[in-house]
């Protein structure tokens, strides 16, 4: 399509490594992105972006974020990310890709600021298509 963004790096944000390689090919079969950049846990995520934070080329387009990990979850990345500069919160936006179901966590999730869309698992080519499309 004419006019479409092109999406250099997503970052995939998730602790089981049966989905992030999933999504991952799929986001490669689908070429929606020239890169990813898969982080098994919120904590390694953060770090990343921590330490890139004025690489502009290196901070993700997008950030696809599970809720429920160990340690640093979807919440406590949020809470943290928040935190960050504007060369980061203005660059990276967030998309939760998550198992969950529970009303409350999604509720909660999506009216954050950062969080620009909620996709349940698995990862699949329309939902990177309606991405694209609405060129977020």
């Amino acid at each position: 399509m004419v006019g479409e963004k092109v999406i250099d790096l997503v970052m995939l944000v998730d602790d089981n490594d049966t989905d992030n390689f999933i999504s991952k090919r799929i986001i490669e079969i689908t070429q929606f992105s020239n890169a990813v950049e898969v982080k098994n846990s919120g904590k390694k995520a953060l770090d990343y972006l921590r330490d890139n934070e004025n690489n502009l080329e290196a901070l993700p387009d997008l950030i696809f974020l599970d809720i429920n990990m160990p340690i640093v979850d979807g919440f406590v990345f949020l809470y943290e990310f928040e935190k960050f500069g504007d060369n980061i919160k203005n660059k990276c936006k967030v998309i939760i890709l998550s198992s969950s179901d529970n009303k409350r966590d999604i509720d909660k999730i999506v009216n954050n600021d950062h969080v620009i869309k909620f996709i349940t698992k698995p990862l699949t080519e329309s939902a990177l298509d309606e991405i694209k499309i609405n060129n977020i």
